[in-house]
């Protein structure tokens, strides 16, 4: 099968505190959710209509289930989700502070979690090879043996090879605490820039990937490493996007954040649905905004990847422009 989105990387058990502004001390009930950034993202482009998958792997336990049972509630492709019967299913907690304080606490991760646990052998590496968008991240390459998987994939489809509509995205999605240090982390982004045709990060992450810079000194030294579209997040001044020959940027679309977690995989499955629609990279970027915006309004992350009636209506509502291969779903 062809997918529109394939991605690969972390999942977890997300458990949110159903107490807002308070310690986890003082939380008195929580709900749980699907998790991981790869594996939202293909949550966030399966709600937009897209076919979507993930390469994972979760334990083999009730807490597997429950994301096996929630990868096809929400119509992703779990055909390469695999159980690994000696390591236990994640679960990452969260603290809801807003409006800018969401610590997360990983259990079940450490020194090894399923999802980093898989092997070259448990890919498909013709899907890989043959989906329009393969959307990696940088969590993968922290530990072997999923590292020489990723970087397996990335060999199945070199990015000279690529038909065009085809993208392979870097998600520079840095956690420091699964590193030893920056330098290390550095020396894998360098690695794998080389076979990415996009890559996506926020200032600390583009820093590690390629120093210390403006956001455009950053996105022109990801244009260098080989990528065609470098993605930097502004923060509160929005998002920019560079290829050798454009720059746009799109203004932020201010909410009143409740949980800022899952923003950026929404804004992910979103960035792949607008690149698939063949959209001006402008639209794509506001779109992606939208998106983004819409998930921090709320406390879940997969639960909240919005439709595209719910992009549109935003934008609309904000004066943005609306795609106009999707204006009749405002």
């Amino acid at each position: 099968m062809t997918y529109d989105v394939l991605t690969l990387g972390r999942i977890s058990v997300d458990v949110y505190p159903n107490d807002i502004g308070v310690s986890l001390a003082d939380v008195t009930s929580f709900g749980k959710y699907l998790g991981g950034s790869a594996t939202n993202v293909a949550v966030a482009a399966a709600q937009h209509g897209r076919e979507a998958a993930v390469i994972t792997k979760v334990g083999d336990d009730d807490f597997g289930t429950f994301l096996e049972r929630e990868l096809d509630r929400y119509n992703v492709d779990r055909s390469q989700v695999t159980r690994d019967a000696s390591l236990q299913t994640p679960v990452t907690f969260c603290a809801i502070l807003p409006p800018d304080d969401f610590p997360l606490y990983f259990y079940g991760r450490f020194p090894m979690a399923p999802d980093w646990n898989i092997n070259t052998s448990e890919i498909d590496l013709d899907a890989v090879k043959k989906s329009k968008i393969f959307w990696s991240t940088v969590t993968g390459l922290s530990r072997e043996p999923s590292r020489s998987a990723q970087l397996a994939a990335y060999e199945a489809r070199p990015a000279s090879s690529l038909a065009e509509g085809q993208f392979t995205i870097l998600d520079l999605d840095y956690r420091p605490m699964f590193w030893d240090s920056v330098e290390q982390a550095r020396e894998q982004v360098t690695q794998a820039l080389a076979s990415a045709t996009v890559a996506i990060g926020n200032d600390t992450e583009c820093t590690v990937a390629v120093g210390e810079g403006t956001p455009d000194e950053q996105a022109d030294r990801l244009l260098e490493a080989g990528v065609q579209i470098a993605v930097v997040k502004l923060g509160p001044e929005g998002v920019m996007a560079k290829t050798r020959t454009e720059r746009v940027v799109s203004a932020p679309v201010p909410v009143q954040t409740a949980n800022g977690l899952g923003a950026g995989d929404s804004f992910g499955g979103a960035f792949c649905h607008g690149l698939l629609s063949g959209w001006p990279l402008e639209q794509v970027l506001d779109y992606a905004n939208a998106a983004g915006a819409i998930v921090a309004s709320k406390v879940a992350c997969s639960d909240a990847m919005p439709t595209p009636q719910e992009v549109n209506a935003l934008l609309a509502e904000r004066g943005r422009t609306v795609p106009a291969s999707q204006k009749d779903l405002v």
